[in-house]
Parts: structure tokens; sequence; C-alpha cells
């Protein structure tokens, strides 16, 4: 059979309807498009792609399964090592991942693995999901501190191996970064809440409003429980630390996409959250977070919104799909360009930013080619609302009140990575509170490693 060389394409709602609305862009595959677009998998013996995944799924066995129509067993493969595929089937970076890996990509365009991924937890969550059956019930406890991809993580695998697993969550609703960092129209609430219902039904409790370092202690938590996980993510803005940045105005990504996701601020006057939107909007940065920002920016009724970003399109950490959503709704993009101070009025409003000229250098520590800035370049951009999406670090309040546990300048905590275990006995972490801000996935990734380390801690000691 011929080699089919392009994706099977996603509906999406079309571009003058959705930026008017937060619901969801790309709408999934039918049973005729998932069908159309497993039997392009090669079926490769060696399996490249599975080597790209950071939880290890077994992609051509679930495939396989969704080209047989055996939908069922094709979500049970997927949850062998993943248990939240609706999510990752939707924010993974795929591209750079499990498709960058694909055998089909010598000849054409990967196989969409995670629009298939997506199409059988949505079938699943659709007809309602399988408990799997625990062989063994241990008399051990585990605390996990944060309810974001790590900690869920960590709790559902713990919970299938027979151990019981309490979590705690500083929001007053689990899904850390999942519900209050990523837009209703790229991951939907419906949809992480489903998931932290499953993981709900293999047993594990959830503790909201908890904000260890204060509430209660990691060293309170070992005197109860047999081990602790810290997974509480790096939810701590950066700022750029140049002259204006009080200026009213002036929004981290962060409270931005906290006061719209978490405390849904896109439904102001039904919900008590109000977010005041400028007329012309300028976010600062190049990744996922940055784009996020901007077309929520759109959403809520901005004229015109400017990506501005010191490096070129080519630099840009954002994922492909996400930087063409931008462009389709609207969002202008800026580039070599860094800002140097905020402008305001005389009552405190930002009314601009100053900006210089960059040229790119030969690349730095990350691969990049440097920015360098042009002598003489500085303009002024008027602007009157900023985002600034520079990049998070964790909360520094666990780190101060846990004696003997090791952390280094930026604040992530030090682990060994092969194990996920801390300078301190019993405790681990994982995720972006020890590798600094990455993706959904890395952060599942590393939760599964702790959830083996922990399991083997506490069965064979």
């Amino acid at each position: 059979m011929a080699i089919v060389k392009t994706k099977t394409p996603i509906p999406e709602q079309p571009v003058e309807e959705r930026i008017k609305n937060f619901d969801e862009v790309a709408l999934g595959y039918t049973e005729e498009q998932a069908l159309i677009e497993a039997s392009r998998c090669l079926q490769c013996k060696d399996a490249p792609c599975v080597k790209g995944c950071p939880v290890n799924i077994d992609i051509p066995g679930f495939i396989r399964l969704i080209k047989e129509k055996k939908y069922d067993e094709a979500i049970k493969k997927i949850k062998e090592s993943n248990n939240l595929p609706a999510t990752t089937g939707r924010v993974c970076p795929q591209e750079t991942q499990c498709e960058a890996l694909c055998t089909l990509k010598k000849v054409g365009e990967p196989v969409a693995i995670g629009r298939l991924e997506r199409f059988v937890a949505d079938y699943e969550l659709n007809k309602g999901y399988e408990i799997p059956p625990i062989v063994k019930k241990y008399d051990k406890k585990v605390a996990v501190v944060g309810s974001g991809p790590a900690g869920l993580t960590v709790a559902g695998d713990l919970a299938r191996m027979g151990i019981k697993v309490s979590i705690f969550e500083a929001f007053h609703e689990p899904g850390g970064v999942l519900i209050y960092g990523i837009p209703e129209f790229r991951l939907p609430k419906r949809i992480v809440r489903a998931e932290v219902e499953y993981i709900k039904s293999l047993g594990v409790e959830i503790f909201t409003n908890v904000v260890v370092g204060r509430s209660v202690t990691i060293d309170e938590l070992l005197k109860e429980y047999d081990a602790v996980f810290i997974g509480t993510g790096a939810g701590a803005p950066q700022f750029l630390n140049i002259p204006g940045e009080n200026l009213i105005g002036i929004y981290s990504a962060n409270e931005f996409l906290t006061r719209v996701n978490l405390m849904k601020a896109y439904k102001f006057p039904e919900y008590d959250t109000p977010i005041k939107i400028g007329k012309i909007v300028g976010v600062i940065g190049g990744g996922n977070v940055a784009m996020d920002a901007a077309r929520t920016a759109l959403r809520l009724g901005a004229k015109e919104v400017h990506i501005l970003y010191r490096r070129t399109e080519e630099e840009m950490p954002a994922r492909y799909e996400e930087i063409v959503h931008a462009k389709e709704e609207g969002i202008i993009f800026n580039f070599l360009v860094s800002p140097v101070k905020f402008v305001g009025d005389e009552k405190g409003h930002l009314i601009g930013i100053e900006l210089q000229r960059m040229t790119l250098g030969e690349p730095d520590s990350s691969g990049r080619r440097r920015p360098i800035p042009i002598e003489g370049s500085n303009f002024v951009f008027p602007i009157d609302m900023a985002i600034v999406a520079i990049g998070t670090v964790p909360n520094p309040l666990i780190s101060m009140t846990t004696p003997g546990l090791s952390v280094n300048k930026n604040g992530t905590i030090l682990i060994d990575k092969e194990t996920g275990k801390t300078s301190k006995d019993r405790v681990l972490a994982g995720g972006d509170v020890a590798s600094g801000s990455a993706t959904v996935i890395n952060a599942m990734g590393a939760g599964k490693i702790a959830a083996k380390s922990i399991f083997k801690l506490l069965t064979e000691e």
C-alpha cells in the first residue's frame, strides 16, 4: 500500500469564531479520521517514536489497536504508561518528541501520534473510564505535594502499585499548571477535572487549600507519611528588572493567566475576578506561555496584541502549532527587539515600552543564537498593557522551611535524576520544581521515575 505522506488534518474552530470565545480550538478526530491516520503507522519493529516519549508509551501498540477498532484496549495500552492521556494528547509537544523520531518523517509528515492519543482518551471520557484492579495493597502512605502533572503521575502510579497516597494542593482546585496556566481554548478544564477524578478513583485523596511550608511543613508530613514527593512546579514569575516595571498595566504571565483560567476572569462579572485589558498589548517572550497570554488578551478585547521577542521565529521555544494558531488569530510578531524600560504617564499608567533592536551572534548554552544589542537602535513602542512571559522559578516557601533540602541558585530542588531522591531522607522531587520550567510530559516522566523509586524504597527496606 502506498505511503500517505501527509497527516490527516484535525478539524478546528474557524478563526473568525474562535477569537470571540474561549472554546477549544482543535476539535479532535472523528472515528473515520482516526482510522485513516492510524493506517499510516508503519508499525516499526524498533519503534523509534517510543524513544522520544518521556513516559515510554507503547505507541505502535495503541495505534495498531485503533486500526483494529479496539478502542478500549487502545486506551488501556496508553494508560499502562500515562495516567493523563486526554491532557497530553492536547498539550504535548509531539513534534519535538515522539513525532520527531517517526520513520515516516523521512518521506513526509510523521504520524499524528498526539491526535490519535487524544482520540482514544476522549473516547474513554465519553463512555466512562475503567478502574484497573489493584493486585496487592501495602501498609504504606505517601504524601504528594502539588497536584500538577508530576504530582498526579506519582499519585496515580503509586496507587496502582497498592500504596496509599494523599495529595496536598495549595489552590482551591487540583490540577496545578494544567488548571491555572493553560487556557480553556487549548486545554478545557473539564478534561483536567475528568483526569483528576480518574486519579481519585484509584483511591488517591486530595486535600486542597493546604499550603505546604505554611499550613504544614515537610518534616511534619514525614511524621505521618512514609515518604514525601514534592511536585510543586515553578509557579513564581521572573521579571525583567528594568525601570518602570511597577507601572499600572503590567502583569506577569502567571498572574494574568491565573486570574483568567483559575479564577475565571473571562466570565466577569459572572465570576468576581476583574481584569483590565489594554487596547494595545505587548507580550514579552517567545514560549507557549507567551502565546497563551497573547491569544487570551485578544479574546478579552485587546485591539492589537504584539509578541515582543529578542530572537527570531526560528529560535522561539513555543510549539509550532501554537505559533500558527496565534498568527491565524491576528497576533503580531515583532522579532529581534528587547525591552529596556517601561514608559508611564504622570498618573503611573503604562503608555509605552522602550525597545532596543538586536542582532544574532553565535549559539549560547541553550543552543540558540545569542541576541546582541545594536547600539543606538532604541525606540519607544506605544502599548498600554504589558504581559511579561519570560519564564518561572519555584516558589521558595518549601525550601525555606525544610532543613536539609538542597536547592541551586535558582531555587530548583537538587535531585538524583535516576531516582528523584533529594538531599533529605525519604523526600523525593520531580517536575518543574527540580528541572526548572519545562513541559507537561517531562514533568510526568519525572513523576514516573520518582514513583518507581518510592515504591522500591517502601517495599524493599
